[in-house]
């Protein structure tokens, strides 16, 4: 499978926010977004744009700990809800962040909110922000949503990635274990060519999570049942749920452990909330 470069990813803010931006014609700032429950229009704008600004922020000033995420939970307002002119503000956002993140090079070393601690976390992690929240303005205004299959398929990986760090497996009182003997989940795009091993098996058996690609899928290598669950939908569609996104009906089709299937989509999904 081919990783997206840091330059492309780069790239991908500012091609996913203008993307986002043509959504927005004749849309209204108050209109709800359905997978962001209680937020308009205006306010996943908002919300996407000051994200922009702190990774932009954290960047720049090559960060040694946490930058506030407090502009982000509770954005301020701009431009009286004009959606233009909101739109404006949000590509000069993610220009800007672009060109932070050129000038400084995957490598620079920089506080990060996950593993990594350099440029490239931001990179990828502001590129996948910004096309989920694409999907999700889409959504709202009822638009057509693509995602470029190499894009989405690093999103998944980065997904998978965070779903190893010690918050989500580590014991909580009261709570169900995650961890333990016969866990595995398997990941399967069904749209996908085989080379592009676009099928992710999770292993929560050993004393940590771990995750590799396997080229072709349950189909043509193990069958659903060798798995706790098996999950195959189209790509996009298995994006949309990790990220706790509706899927289109009849694309998902699950085997197995569902119980398991959901405790690993919140624990892995934890900075969601």
């Amino acid at each position: 499978m081919t990783v997206l470069s840091y330059e492309r990813r780069t790239a991908e803010v500012v091609a996913q926010t203008g993307l986002l931006i043509s959504h927005l014609t004749g849309a209204h700032p108050a209109a709800p977004v359905p997978s962001c429950p209680g937020w308009s229009l205006e306010r996943l704008l908002r919300h996407l744009g000051e994200t922009h600004r702190w990774a932009e922020e954290a960047v720049r000033t090559r960060a040694v700990e946490p930058v506030s995420d407090e502009r982000l939970n509770n954005p301020p307002r701009h431009h009286d809800g004009d959606l233009a002119a909101l739109g404006d503000w949000l590509a000069e956002g993610a220009t800007r962040l672009a060109e932070t993140l050129r000038a400084a090079g995957p490598d620079a070393q920089v506080w990060t909110p996950g593993p990594g601690g350099t440029a490239a976390f931001w990179a990828r992690r502001m590129a996948h922000e910004t096309a989920v929240h694409r999907a999700d303005a889409a959504l709202a205004v009822g638009a057509e949503y693509v995602l470029a299959e190499e894009v989405a398929l690093d999103a998944v990986d980065e997904w998978m990635g965070f779903g190893t760090v010690p918050e989500v497996y580590e014991a909580r009182p009261g709570a169900p274990a995650l961890l333990g003997p016969g866990r595995t989940l398997r990941f399967h795009a069904t749209d996908t060519a085989p080379e592009t091993a676009a099928d992710w098996l999770v292993d929560l058996a050993g004393g940590e999570p771990t995750w590799h690609h396997s080229p072709g899928g349950p189909t043509r290598h193990q069958s659903p049942g060798e798995t706790a669950v098996t999950v195959q939908a189209p790509l996009t569609d298995l994006l949309f749920l990790l990220y706790r996104r509706p899927t289109r009906a009849g694309n998902v089709v699950i085997m197995g452990d569902m119980r398991l299937l959901g405790l690993w989509l919140r624990r892995t999904g934890f900075w969601l909330e």
